[in-house]
């Protein structure tokens, strides 16, 4: 028999094409060597697939998200449907590792971490392009270059693979719907990183910790890493930050990206044309896709900072953002 840990974990998914993937994932939970309390499904606001889902997952809960449209309703939803006192999240596209609620629940034991996230490895579907820098995997909603490579704090998670105290829900609010990825667009990004620095600015005194051993595979399809949808996602990575910065302010919005920027990014660029002198040439190719993507991400920051950002997505007048932190 195996042990159950005091963990829900949510997962959130929208459309019939990535049923594969949840089976995959549901699989992957349910061979974990500690199981889940409970596994809750939320399907956004798509009838069919709900009923269609209810029928072929019997072990886990499924229900439909409640609220707005999007990856935040959904997990809004979850988090309101859950029980556990730890609640973590996974993508709807990724695979847990058997130990990875182990490992993700095992800091929690200090009482100063407030939450958890880990390691999210990308599995490329198609073979990985040279030209793409590992430095840029948040692209793909993985794990990147100038991450911990132990455990350590952080001013934010990844939403692929990621936990918090039910305390922090309860003490802060629930996930921004004026951000978050609605369906097959990428549209406006960060809800976790807005979260996150919210419960931070909170409780300066507790940390949320990487753990890198509490580790998730995230499936890359071949579209995710053509060139066009680089550029599109870093626009849009610009875009969000913009808007994350006016909720919370640019000095804890920016943070990491000011160190990001500064110490992992050139260091980048070098490698790249020192690749090509040890004979890879495609090593420039990749310094010019960090130059190419620290510039279009600036681009939307710039965009976003300028115009200001609705929660309806339409680029407006910032003064007629409405936050409501209490979902």
């Amino acid at each position: 028999m195996k042990m159950h840990l005091d963990v829900s974990v949510v997962i959130c998914t929208y459309t019939e094409s990535r049923l594969d993937y949840l089976t995959t994932v549901i699989q992957s939970l349910l061979a974990q060597n500690a199981l889940p309390q409970e596994i809750i499904v939320v399907v956004d606001h798509n009838p069919a697939l709900l009923e269609r889902v209810s029928a072929q997952f019997s072990e886990a809960i499924v229900i439909e998200n409640k609220y707005e449209k999007g990856l935040s309703g959904a997990r809004n939803s979850g988090i309101a449907a859950a029980t556990s006192p730890i609640i973590a999240f996974v993508d709807d596209d990724a695979i847990a590792a058997p130990d990875w609620l182990e490992k993700l629940y095992a800091p929690y034991s200090d009482p100063k971490v407030m939450g958890v996230g880990g390691e999210i490895q990308p599995r490329w579907l198609s073979a990985r392009p040279r030209w793409f820098p590992g430095e840029f995997n948040w692209v793909v909603g993985c794990s990147y270059e100038g991450m911990p490579r132990k455990s350590e704090p952080v001013r934010n998670l990844i939403g692929c693979n990621m936990s918090f105290r039910r305390e922090v829900f309860q003490g802060v609010g629930n996930f921004e719907s004026a951000l978050g990825k609605i369906g097959d667009s990428i549209d406006i990004c960060c809800e976790e990183t807005e979260l996150c620095i919210r419960a931070k600015q909170k409780w300066e005194d507790q940390v949320l910790l990487y753990e890198p051993a509490a580790l998730v595979e995230h499936q890359v399809p071949g579209k995710r890493v053509q060139l066009s949808y680089f550029r599109h996602r870093c626009y849009q990575e610009g875009l969000s930050k913009a808007l994350v910065s006016r909720f919370v302010g640019s000095t804890n919005g920016l943070s990491s990206e000011r160190s990001y920027t500064m110490r992992v990014l050139p260091k980048g660029v070098l490698r790249g044309f020192a690749d090509l002198l040890r004979g890879d040439v495609t090593g420039p190719l990749r310094s010019g896709a960090i130059i190419l993507g620290l510039a279009t991400t600036t681009f939307g920051f710039f965009v976003g900072t300028i115009q200001g950002i609705t929660a309806n997505r339409d680029l407006l007048n910032p003064n007629q953002i409405q936050i409501d932190h209490n979902h």
